[in-house]
This record gives C-alpha cells, sequence and structure tokens, in this order.
C-alpha cells in the first residue's frame, strides 16, 4: 500500500506537469521522463479510475469535467505535500527559492540595494528576483512576492505597506541655464514637458495653490512608458519631467537635476505593497523577506524608497 501511495504522488506530479507544460514531451524534459513514459502515466491514472481525463488533438490537450476534478485535486494535494515538507525544513532555517517579482526601476534603485544584506542574514534563501513593469500572477504560482504600487485590486492576496511614493518635477541645471526656470505652474507652456505615454487624452500635471488642487496641461516632444526613460532625458538637458521621487532623490543631492515648482507639489502619494499569499501556511522565507523590506525601506535605509 506504501508503495502505491508513492506511486501515486509521482502520477499526479507527471498529470499535473503534462497539463501546465501543454504535451507529455514538454512535460517529460521537466521530469527527466521520456514522453512516452508520460503518456503511459497518464494511461495508468485513466485505467485505474476507469474514465478519461484527457483529450489530445493535433494542437493541444483538453481535460474532460473528471480529468479537470483530478486535476485541481492533484495540484491540492501536491501543494500540500510540498508545504509540509517546506514547513519542516524552515523550522530550523527559512530556505529555498524566493521568486520576488518588482517594477524595473523601484526594484533596481530601492530592492536590489538591499539583497547583499539579506543573502548575508539568511544565506540558505536563494532570492530570485525579476524586474519589469508587467504584473505576475501571485496566486497562480508565478512568484511568492510581488511589489506593487497604487491601489490594490480585491483579492485573497496579502497586501503589506512597505512605504510611499511622491511625485517630483525635475530639470537639469543645463536645461535651466538655457530656457529658464519656471517660477509658477503656468510657466510650464514655455518648456518641453516630458511625459509618460498611458493617457491618451492630453497630458496634465497636478498643482495646489492656495490650498486649491487645479491640472495644468502640458507639452512635450518625448513621451515614454518608464520613469527612468523620463529621468535620463531629463539628466541630458531635453526638458523638463515629472516622475516618481525614489527616481530623482540621488541626482538632486548630487546637483545632476533640479526640484522645480515644489511650493505648489499637490503631495499626492501612491502605496507601495508588498503582495503575496499569506496565512498561516506562509513560507518562512517569504515573512523573512516582507519583514526586512518593511524594516529597511521605513527607516530610509535605501535613500532612493522615498
Amino acid at each position: 500500500m506504501a508503495r502505491e501511495m508513492i506511486d501515486r504522488s509521482g502520477e499526479m506530479e507527471a498529470f499535473v506537469a503534462a497539463i501546465r507544460e501543454g504535451s507529455f514531451s514538454s512535460a517529460g524534459r521537466v521530469l527527466g521522463l521520456t514522453p512516452s513514459a508520460v503518456s503511459r502515466i497518464v494511461a495508468r491514472i485513466e485505467a485505474r479510475l476507469g474514465v478519461r481525463l484527457i483529450v489530445r488533438t493535433t494542437r493541444r490537450m483538453i481535460l474532460t469535467p473528471e480529468g479537470e476534478a483530478y486535476h485541481l485535486a492533484a495540484q491540492r494535494i501536491l501543494a500540500d505535500m510540498a508545504e509540509t515538507e517546506e514547513a519542516i525544513a524552515e523550522q530550523a532555517a527559512p530556505r529555498g527559492r524566493l521568486r520576488v517579482s518588482a517594477a524595473l526601476a523601484h526594484g533596481r534603485l530601492s530592492i536590489v540595494p538591499l539583497l547583499e544584506e539579506f543573502v548575508q542574514l539568511y544565506p540558505h534563501i536563494l532570492v530570485d528576483i525579476s524586474l519589469g513593469d508587467t504584473l505576475v500572477d501571485i496566486a497562480g504560482g508565478r512568484a511568492d512576492i510581488a511589489i506593487r504600487f497604487g491601489p490594490l485590486p480585491d483579492s485573497l492576496l496579502t497586501a503589506r505597506k512597505l512605504g510611499e511614493n511622491g511625485r517630483t518635477i525635475v530639470a537639469s541645471p543645463d536645461y535651466l541655464a538655457r530656457m529658464g526656470t519656471p517660477d509658477v505652474p503656468e510657466d510650464l507652456h514655455a518648456h518641453n514637458c516630458l511625459n509618460f505615454n498611458f493617457r491618451r487624452a492630453e497630458p496634465v500635471w497636478p498643482f495646489r495653490r492656495d490650498g486649491r488642487d487645479y491640472a495644468l496641461g502640458v507639452k512635450g516632444n518625448i513621451e515614454a512608458n518608464n520613469g527612468e526613460t523620463l529621468v535620463q532625458l531629463a539628466r541630458q538637458g531635453v526638458g523638463i519631467a515629472r516622475v516618481g521621487s525614489f527616481h530623482v532623490v540621488d541626482d538632486i543631492a548630487a546637483g545632476r537635476l533640479v526640484a522645480l515648482l515644489e511650493p505648489y507639489n499637490p503631495g499626492d502619494r501612491e502605496d507601495i505593497h508588498a503582495v503575496f499569499v499569506g496565512g498561516a501556511n506562509t513560507p518562512a522565507r517569504v515573512r523573512v523577506f516582507v519583514d526586512f523590506l518593511a524594516e529597511r525601506l521605513a527607516a530610509g535605509r535605501v535613500r532612493r524608497a522615498n
């Protein structure tokens, strides 16, 4: 009976891999088996259960209703087994692969500089970090932790606030020497304002005067989909940019950029959260990393993380 249960857990792993990878051959490569071996495993499950689990076409595999039920159950059982082993192993020390997803600029400027200290504190954790502006599916197992900006959608995920990010209008000393320094927001009409390309409507920048918030339309000759590009262009003297404060705090301190129109800054800020699957079974490696980020970023240990 024990041998049969071991075989069944292996069968479940092969079945789940076949569905995840989309073919027996791809599953075989992941598991170190031949495609025919994976096919025989699936056939053995179907024979034992007396039902068809997969319908194969020339292009893909389709789960039958019975196959969907078996797939969900197999995923749950395998996850429970992995979490049990993980929990026991982590009683000694947090360990294992930690998959972290972060936005490109914030990750490079605020998260990556902290990793040296983190891996020294937790040498048994392998940090697998991916930087990019595409949201990853945490619930689907694509990452353990994601660092996200702004309002969060309703979900069953756990979110812990790491900090806030404001906005700063900047230009290079060279640009200001050539084009003049704007004293009030309306002076921006005479300047080249570099913008994000996210919105289809006319770009506007928010301001506050005498306690009243208002939006001012601005124009420029370059738009980009990320703050790092706009900061680089501003440093080169191409124009004026309004970007996340964490992008430019070091450039301002070094004199490479100048903060503009601060008396009119509306103080709009967006929250920064670590998002992860929470609960009693949250792996220790996830908990310690979130705690570490919250402590370091709140304490200002990375100056760029405003």
